[in-house]
Parts: structure tokens; C-alpha cells; sequence
């Protein structure tokens, strides 16, 4: 049959064989979108994506894990000086409805292998604190490599992901955060490995960063650059000696005047 014959003897259906057909397409295209649903689940997968940003003094740079218009979190590094001392602060602030992985508002720096999903504590926020008078603080206080665990939201659903970067502090109150790359699970609600590039059941050992493997990875425990001073969480640190003090991050500081 070829398709001049075909288009005429459709012409001559009779309405209600017309809209039987019709009720076919319909059926027919809802098969289609179901299957269509079924791959893309199928095809689920870690989104991994390499980078290089260097976060300098006072800047701010949004990063979005999977490419969309609204950045997922913001991170803020804040320099500043008074008459008395300079102070850096650098901080993950993640966007409305997200959370970083941390506990008492300090942001883990978590090692290759560390997993990061629904059972993982997420208040964490300040990255590295440094102060010409009063010393540092913060896991992410001179470290290379190490993870930054986020939840964040997609049509509605949770998912995780990571953001590797290395942190340098260069003198006093100084702090240089550099990105190497994030990546995300398309699942939603399931949980990724720190370092993690690809699913689980193609994943080997390089995908975990150094120090870790599939069968030993890295213990689930943070890595504090104080244990002392993190226990009590960034308000209770006895480093702020009862001066009276506005919030920066959080913190209760004296105020100072960004340069």
C-alpha cells in the first residue's frame, strides 16, 4: 500500500471509526510518554562536572549542581578590617529550601568515600574563619581535596551532592578557596559518596579521590581542624572573649569595614 492509497481510504472512515482511532493514538501516546519515564529512570545516573574557580577576597560565586537558572548555594568569602584586626570569613550559604552537610552551623569537610544523603546532619554553613587577632578556625582551614555534602531540591525532591575544593589561608585572615569540580545523584533521595562520579555499580576505586576504596573507604567521620574548639559550635567558641558583637555568618563579631 503506498501512502497516497493509505491517505484515501482514511478519508472514507466513518466518524465513530475515525474517533476509535483517535482514542487509539491517545492510548497509544500515553504508552509512549510511560516508556519515555521508564528510560529516563533507567538512565539515572551521578552528573559529575569538573571546574576551576578561584573564590579570591570578597567575592561571591553561585554554583548551580545541575545547571539550572537558580544557583543551589552561594558561597561568600568576606574580608575586612577595623582599627584593632583583619578578619576572612568563608561561608556555604545554600539557597532557600537546600542545606549543607555540618552541625552548629560549621560546614564539614568531608573526606573521599564519606556518604552523603537523608541520615547526614545539614546545618552547616561557616567554612573557615580566620582573624589576625584571634587565630582560625573551621574544617575547611588549610585542607586539600575534601568534600562539601549538600541537599538540595529539584521540582520538589531532594537529592545530594558534592562540591570538592582546597582552602588556603596565606598570612593573617587571608582565605583562598579554590573548586575543582560537584557532582550530583538524579535519584531523588539517594544517597552519593563523596568524590562519587558515577553510579554505584560502575563505580571503582579511582572515583572515591585518594585514601579511599570500595571495600575500605574513609571513615563517615569529620575531620576538625580543633575538635575542642568545634565541639562547642561557632557560637559558643571561647575564642570570642565577651567583646560585644553583630552577626557575621552567624557569628556574633565586631564589626568591621569591608575593603
Amino acid at each position: 500500500m503506498n501512502l497516497t492509497s493509505g491517505l484515501r481510504k482514511t478519508a472514507n472512515l466513518s466518524e465513530s471509526n475515525l474517533q476509535r482511532l483517535n482514542m487509539y493514538a491517545f492510548a497509544a501516546s500515553a504508552a509512549g510518554v510511560g516508556v519515555l519515564a521508564l528510560t529516563q529512570a533507567a538512565d539515572a545516573k551521578v552528573v559529575y562536572t569538573p571546574v576551576h574557580h578561584v573564590i579570591g577576597r570578597n567575592e561571591r560565586y553561585k554554583v548551580s549542581l545541575n545547571h539550572g537558572e537558580i544557583g543551589d548555594l552561594t558561597f561568600v568569602n568576606r574580608y575586612g578590617c577595623n582599627q584593632d584586626y583583619c578578619e576572612d570569613a568563608l561561608s556555604a550559604i545554600p539557597s532557600a529550601g537546600n542545606a549543607v552537610a555540618g552541625k552548629l552551623t560549621v560546614a564539614y569537610a568531608l573526606v573521599p568515600g564519606v556518604k552523603i544523603g537523608p541520615k547526614g546532619p545539614f546545618s552547616g554553613k561557616i567554612m573557615a574563619f580566620s582573624s589576625s587577632s584571634e587565630g582560625t578556625f573551621g574544617q575547611w582551614a588549610n585542607v586539600s581535596n575534601r568534600y562539601l555534602g549538600l541537599k538540595f531540591n529539584i521540582k520538589g525532591k531532594a537529592h545530594y551532592g558534592w562540591l570538592r575544593l582546597t582552602v588556603r589561608l596565606s598570612g593573617h585572615a587571608r582565605i583562598t578557596a579554590t573548586l575543582t569540580g560537584y557532582a550530583y545523584e538524579t535519584i531523588p533521595g539517594k544517597a552519593i559518596k563523596a568524590g562519587q562520579t558515577r553510579e554505584a555499580d560502575a563505580l571503582t576505586n579511582d572515583d572515591l579521590g585518594p585514601g579511599a576504596s570500595l571495600t575500605s573507604p574513609i571513615p563517615d567521620t569529620p575531620q576538625p581542624s580543633s575538635l575542642g574548639m568545634l565541639a562547642l559550635g561557632a557560637p559558643g567558641v571561647p575564642l570570642w572573649r565577651g567583646r560585644k558583637r553583630k552577626k557575621l555568618f552567624g557569628i556574633e563579631r565586631t564589626p568591621f569595614i569591608s575593603t
